[in-house]
């Protein structure tokens, strides 16, 4: 993650004595832990060992990963921190333990003070380095792995490594052809804007921070969330919100427009602009309050709020002018681009072979549970959406097979992957989940008949996680369809529940603390054949050529994953619509395919140098090095016809869902294959959705 810099030093020394006075009261009431975030520590110490699924020890052990997951969050590129700081950290390495339990956070506090000292300290530094001359023609190299770094002996080493990192970035605008003095322009204002994120950093988010580390020591998917982390990952469930519909970034102090959310009030409205500034927020009638400088999820969440009030906004419009107020009405606003979406590809188009796919793109298992718990009929949900669209989109529609499009696709809700699996299977286990101490037990499908009979074709990459393990394993285990994409899928195989922190005192229902949320794995789960998902994930059956396949993107990268594991299989009854001899005919005819194939062929040189540029530890600073080198790049993408073709996450609303790439062919091509052995499996010809 890239860092910024720092404000200007104080010139006088009277200044800088109140200055240094000032900020040592100031620090010290910062750095004294409220109350309720002690409370909140206290808390979470007592719910992890009780709910995780290995009903863990917090011991000296989980101290140390606790201590060194920490630091790794706040300084994982080792940039701020010296070894001596580490040491003066070290006598709590064994003591965490202890502290969270007895919800003392001074370690946490301590350690963000000085990491915000340091931080500072670098940053000015970095701004006098971007106006001062380097010599591009020196012999030089800067180390780019971290793991190959220790924390620096000396401030000497440190400001070094700084003069590195500010020579490469300004290198870097040099060989694209920006003028120097545009260039220290945009890594100044870079470097403001880390130094305001980290300033804005209030208590709830230091909390934050260290329960995560905490939680996360036990397996990665464990973490704690503020009350406003939770609100935002809600939103994410529901795929909806209350407000105005306008995506904002922060900009050097600024809150602009990075996207307007169609449908929604902005949109509707139709005043404000992407790369409009709002420089106020006013709420019903009241005054309007300046939000220049302030932290953008409290803008955010001054801008949200409940449908059918009122918002006034100040506005600083891009294309210039005086500034305007416009008033507008929020509403709910549906995240729709993150909805199920389906069309359907007439092949002879694309490919030149006969046949009519169905495509559905399923960005996330999404559903709204408190509408669910409500018993809202139409409560936002993934199966519903796919229902929708098997029995009414695509009714009456002749379908020669479906593809069904799963990259990205990080999870979402169980119940969400166990229906819409449920949609392709009949009855029988779709997945099997275990805790510890506990024995297995088969989550089914309890609804009879399948909404699609024909082929099926699932498209995986190394971010298709969670729930869409469960359906693609599911699919695989039942022989059902076949599974296409990269070498396997991310490899999360556990289950995570939401618990309140605060507990639940009936006398005190109006009037309880909300201290956020803990996200605690609670249960593994395994395919119905026995298998585990973690870190191994869900293999294809067809195996594409994929940048993303090649980088550490997998379950087993992460810090204090959890082991893969195999249990009983499940009893089920698989189909016949899959063998080991129609995969390996299939493979062959995709691999003709691929090797004959000049966009692929460019794609598997490009994989190659990116591997050698993942293998380097170092990089050059020297520009005429660099610029051989950044040409040769230059090339490999040019050649590269499209570098996000394994991307299926349409950049525009409007765009279609399955863009004809040749990534997407190759996929059409392998559907077509399956398909024209499909009859002789089972039975059949071609297939109506909806029954």
């Amino acid at each position: 993650m890239k860092k910024t810099s720092l404000t200007r030093v104080i010139n006088s020394l009277a200044g800088l004595i109140l200055a240094v006075a000032a900020g040592s009261i100031f620090a010290e009431q910062l750095s004294t832990p409220p109350q309720a975030d002690r409370e909140t520590a206290r808390l979470v110490a007592r719910l992890v060992p009780q709910y995780h699924l290995h009903h863990p020890k917090i011991d000296d052990a989980a101290s140390e990963r606790i201590f060194h997951g920490f630091l790794k969050m706040l300084d994982q590129g080792k940039m701020y921190f010296l070894n001596s700081d580490i040491d003066s950290f070290s006598p709590h390495k064994t003591t965490l333990d202890d502290e969270i339990k007895e919800g003392n956070l001074d370690f946490a506090y301590r350690v963000f003070e000085v990491y915000k000292e340091r931080l500072s300290q670098q940053l000015a530094l970095a701004h006098q380095l971007i106006d001062q001359e380097h010599d591009f023609s020196l012999d030089e190299t800067m180390t780019t792995d971290s793991k190959a770094l220790d924390w620096a002996p000396t401030q000497q080493e440190l400001d070094d490594r700084w003069r590195k990192r500010v020579k490469f970035d300004l290198l870097q605008y040099k060989l694209d052809d920006e003028p120097m003095d545009k260039a220290r322009e945009k890594l100044h204002k870079r470097y403001r804007n880390i130094k305001r994120s980290i300033d804005q950093t209030g208590p709830s988010d230091r909390l934050e921070l260290f329960l995560t580390a905490a939680t996360s020591a036990f397996d990665p998917h464990s973490t704690y969330m503020s009350p406003q982390s939770w609100e935002d990952f809600e939103i994410q469930l529901k795929l909806s919100l209350d407000g105005i519909g306008a995506a904002l970034r922060a900009d050097d102090g600024y809150t602009v427009v990075a996207s307007i959310v169609p449908g929604g009030a902005a949109a509707t409205d139709g005043r404000l602009k992407v790369g409009d500034k709002i420089t106020g927020v006013g709420q019903q009638d009241g005054d309007i309050e300046d939000i220049f400088d302030m932290k953008l999820t409290d803008v955010v969440r001054k801008i949200r709020g409940p449908r059918g009030t009122r918002l006034r906004l100040q506005v600083k419009s891009e294309a210039g002018g005086e500034t305007q107020v416009f008033e507008l009405t929020r509403q709910k606003i549906e995240l729709n681009e993150s909805a199920v979406k389906a069309e359907i590809i007439e092949a002879s188009t694309r490919v030149g072979r006969p046949g009519r796919i169905g495509v559905v793109s399923i960005p996330s298992f999404y559903r709204d549970f408190e509408q669910a718990q409500d018993g809202s009929a139409n409560f936002k949900s993934a199966a519903a959406d796919l229902r929708r669209v098997l029995t009414q989109q695509f009714a009456n529609e002749t379908l020669d097979g479906l593809i069904i499009d799963l990259r990205n696709n990080g999870g979402g809700a169980l119940s969400e992957a166990i229906e819409i699996t449920g949609q392709f299977i009949d009855q029988g286990p779709v997945v099997q989940v275990k805790e510890t101490g506990s024995p297995q037990k088969a989550l089914n499908d309890e609804e009879p008949g399948l909404l699609f009979k024909g082929p099926i074709v699932v498209v995986c990459n190394r971010l298709s996680a969670s729930a869409s393990e469960i359906f693609a394993g599911a699919i695989k285990d039942y022989r059902r369809g076949i599974i296409v994409g990269d070498s396997t899928t991310h490899g999360k195989g556990t289950v995570q529940n939401l618990m309140d922190v605060a507990p639940r005192e009936p006398l005190r229902i109006f009037n309880r603390q909300d201290r956020g949320k803990l996200k605690l794995t609670i249960q593994q789960f395994y395919r119905v054949n026995g298998d585990s998902t973690q870190n191994r994930g869900v293999t294809s059956d067809i195996v594409l050529p994929s940048r993303l396949d090649h980088l550490d993107e997998g379950e087993s990268g992460l810090d204090n994953a959890l082991p893969f594991e195999k249990i009983d299989a499940a009893r089920f009854s698989p189909n016949r619509l899959v063998s080991s001899d129609l995969v390996a005919a299939l493979q062959k005819s995709s691999e003709r395919r691929v090797t004959a194939n000049e966009d692929f062929q460019k794609l598997e040189d490009v994989i190659r140098r990116d591997l050698e540029r993942k293998n380097r530890k170092t990089i050059s600073l020297n520009e005429s090095v660099r610029r051989q080198e950044r040409a040769a790049e230059k090339q490999a993408a040019k050649e590269n016809p499209e570098e996000d073709s394994e991307d299926p996450t349409p950049k525009d609303p409007n765009a279609p869902i399955f863009p004809q790439d040749f990534y997407n062919d190759e996929l059409l091509n392998i559907a077509l294959d399956y398909i024209e052995a499909f009859p002789s499996l089972a039975g059949g010809g071609r297939t109506t959705a909806g029954g």
